[in-house]
């Protein structure tokens, strides 16, 4: 009996926001390579997140390996819109900013 050797599909999609899912769950692309980057194995990032399935874990490090500068590219974008949402959401709230300031001069008053 031969062994199969065919492509299994890659266990990544991208949902309606453009972030990139893990299997068929809505953990980040960016969880699961930010706990591979602090030394987390397969194993340890599928016990932290039980909705993964361990093989699923396995093939997104292994295309965050094989493909390391578009994997980052994609976080560095992630990033940027993270931070683009949370400057419109405090520019769209100014007085929660000066409430937050007025707290933080009580607390150290």
């Amino acid at each position: 009996m031969a062994l199969p050797l065919e492509n299994e599909p890659l266990p990544l999609q991208a949902d309606a926001g453009g972030t990139i899912r893990v299997g068929r769950t809505r953990v980040p692309l960016e969880t699961v390579v930010h706990a591979f980057d602090e030394g987390a194995s397969a194993e340890e990032i599928a016990y932290r997140f039980p909705t993964l399935e361990l093989a699923d874990v396995y093939a997104t490090v292994t295309y965050y390996l094989q493909h390391p500068r578009a994997v980052e590219e994609y976080l560095e974008r992630q990033e940027t819109r993270g931070r683009t949402a949370r400057q419109k959401i405090e520019a769209s709230q100014p007085g929660r900013r000066t409430l937050r300031e007025r707290l933080l001069a009580r607390r150290s008053a």
